[in-house]
């Protein structure tokens, strides 16, 4: 008999990210080039569909070499300074901001504009990933100025004489959020004042649950994502958790076939950055070669 071949209805592209490429897609009808600053997604697969349509992946230096051009923002956002360097040489955005993320810059900056204006001596702190291409644009929103903290070991940066203001990046944990509030609570000065806001996008965050259930239900797992893929890793571990079966690969041609040996259920699922496409190509080799059709069978 032939295994049951699941693709989780969860997994794929968040909406934000869904949004860039529909918009990326709607301005490539329609111009010849699209340039965009930095990957669109974190993935090679998706990548390369787009590239054939056109999309050209540039980085912040290239930037500085156009003029006149049309330039795609990312779902992850971007710094003000981004913005002020497209109009001095004439580019026109096409902006993808995730609206998650747009929200968040517009309450860091103001609340970095509301303390510098009445001389709070306010530290933003901002749970994420440094370097990231979202934390980039959430720390511009402070002139550079916001301290970017990845777990509670580095709340040493942080001056605890002073009235802080936490923020996360929309991708991270809620565990690891909450890891850091605590942290905070029990170092800091009781006599400064300590706010914090969950900013995680719960799209992403409630993801962590549904894979591992997901998981826990399948005999084999596939799970899909690219390499360079920070999220697939995260969320592939966390299904490793519950299976012990869990094999993680970024196209069909990596399926190592004796993967699916014996298998009565197989699941297939991925990241935030996953194609649906890619999925169901998946899918659809893992269905040859449990077919009897192929030189392989799982029997």
């Amino acid at each position: 008999m032939n295994p049951v071949v699941d693709i989780d209805s969860f997994s794929g592209f968040c909406f934000g990210v869904t949004a860039a490429i529909n918009k990326a897609e709607e301005e490539l009808s329609t111009n010849n080039t699209l340039y965009c600053l930095g990957d669109i997604v974190h993935n090679s697969a998706e990548m390369e569909r787009l590239s054939r349509k056109g999309l050209v992946t540039i980085t912040h230096e290239d930037l500085s070499s156009l003029r006149n051009a049309r330039v795609m923002l990312r779902a992850h956002g971007e710094p003000p300074s981004t913005y002020h360097r497209a109009r001095l040489q004439g580019i026109t955005l096409v902006d993808a901001t995730c609206p998650v993320v747009l929200k968040l810059q517009q309450r860091i900056k103001a609340d970095y504009d509301n303390a510098r204006n009445s001389g709070h001596n306010l530290q933003i702190v901002i749970y994420g990933q440094s370097g990231h291409a979202e934390v980039n644009g959430l720390v511009g929103q402070t002139e550079g100025s916001a301290i970017v903290i990845e777990s509670p070991d580095q709340i040493h940066l942080i001056d605890m004489s002073k009235d802080i203001v936490l923020y996360s990046q929309t991708t991270k944990s809620l565990e690891g959020f909450n890891a850091i509030v605590s942290a905070i609570n029990t170092h800091k000065d009781p006599q400064t004042s300590f706010k914090y806001y969950d900013t995680i996008c719960r799209q992403v965050a409630n993801r962590v649950e549904q894979l591992k259930k997901f998981a826990s239900t399948h005999d084999v797992v596939l799970f899909v994502a690219s390499e360079q893929s920070s999220n697939g890793k995260v969320l592939c571990n966390h299904c490793k958790s519950v299976n012990d079966a869990v094999f993680m690969l970024a196209t069909p041609d990596k399926l190592d076939p004796q993967w699916l040996k014996g298998a009565k259920s197989i699941g297939i699922c991925g990241a935030t950055s996953t194609p649906r496409w890619l999925m169901d190509n998946v899918a659809d080799k893992v269905r040859l070669l449990t077919s009897g059709k192929s030189s392989f069978t799982a029997e």
